[in-house]
């Protein structure tokens, strides 16, 4: 059965349940894994290499993660060792458990630079309370006070909680390579803006795209800025990689993301991707022509309602569209009295 919505359509109805797989090409498995947070599951993919296999992501390490790939290996793969793990970047949904297979078969990591210092630095990077960067921020961006005085009274998320240990060592992969996988030749394109330095999949071979969270679809990834780089623009980088990306779109290309469900109808997609955000800051041009924090930006960004769970996310995303702005010169800004940020268009007069 399948799903068809605004050109998009969907082969398969319905994701696998834990602990199973679903064939989605010959000779590559479709794996979901549970996650602990908002968006509850990631997807792994398989590609059998004959007498082991090359995994796409890991997922989260956790008691539960690895009772369910013992029975994954056990049962639909084969009793086979995993040779290879090919991460797209450096979330810890994609990369918590690779230190696990590493350990477990001396599988070997392949990734971009960015994405495996990344995750190992921030593996390493155990913090017992908020750092003074963070606090930092989230002041600069206009937090409600009742989060940030629960905030700065508990113990942050850390990598290093849901991601098994990651050893030095790890084969690079950039813009450009050919890599074989899965019987199948694939050409590396990477993007930004979601995560720095993320690989994407094109197969030479037939219609099949790796995306990661680079693509998705029906819901559009997480563009945020961070206390670790507080100027950055990933909006930018974003939008960049969109339009890029866009130019390699086949309505054929059956896209195998790491969330939600694999699709077709790409050329749409990218498409929504690139409008998403163009549309969110039109709607960000006329509500700042009164000065506004990042906080209070969230109506016209979001359209619905932020809760404790989404908190976080949306902080990060107005910061990215603010930065934005501001790196293109359409806002300017100033420092509130108590440390927030106001940002509001640029005026004639203001140069």
């Amino acid at each position: 059965m399948s799903l068809e919505t605004a050109g998009i359509r969907y082969p398969w109805a319905e994701p696998p349940e834990n602990g199973t797989a679903i064939e989605v090409a010959e000779g590559i498995l479709w794996i979901r894994m549970p996650l602990p947070m908002a968006l509850d599951h990631v997807n792994i993919y398989a590609l059998d290499e004959g007498d082991s296999w090359t995994l796409i992501d890991s997922g989260v390490h956790s008691k539960k993660s690895v009772a369910l790939w013992e029975n994954l290996l056990a049962g639909p793969l084969g009793g086979k060792p995993v040779g290879r793990v090919i991460l797209t970047h450096h979330h810890p949904d994609h990369v918590g458990m690779a230190g696990w297979f590493k350990a477990r078969f001396g599988a070997e990591i392949a990734t971009t630079r960015t994405a495996f210092l990344m995750t190992r630095m921030l593996i390493l990077d155990e913090q017992a309370a908020p750092t003074a960067e963070a606090i930092d921020f989230w002041i600069g961006a206009g937090i409600a006070p009742e989060v940030l005085d629960k905030r700065r009274t508990e113990r942050p998320f850390n990598f290093t909680d849901i991601c098994h240990p990651l050893p030095v060592g790890f084969a690079r992969i950039q813009q450009g390579d050919v890599i074989r996988a899965g019987g199948r030749d694939w050409d590396i394109h990477i993007g930004h803006g979601h995560a720095p330095e993320h690989l994407t999949m094109w197969s030479r071979d037939d219609n099949l795209v790796l995306s990661g969270d680079q693509i998705l679809p029906s819901i559009s990834p997480n563009i945020g800025v961070h206390p670790t780089e507080p100027e950055a623009d990933p909006l930018g980088e974003w939008m960049e990689s969109c339009e890029r990306l866009q130019e390699l779109a086949r309505e054929d290309h059956l896209v195998l993301g790491g969330h939600k469900l694999p699709f077709t109808g790409l050329p749409t997609r990218m498409r929504q991707l690139i409008d998403n955000h163009h549309g969110a800051l039109r709607r960000l041009r006329k509500h700042l022509q009164e000065p506004r924090t990042a906080a209070e930006c969230f109506p016209p960004l979001f359209k619905r309602k932020i809760d404790g769970g989404t908190y976080g996310l949306a902080l990060v995303e107005a910061v990215a569209h603010l930065n934005h702005m501001h790196q293109t010169g359409e806002v300017i800004r100033e420092r509130r009295d108590d440390g927030a940020w106001l940002w509001r268009m640029k005026e004639r007069d203001d140069g």
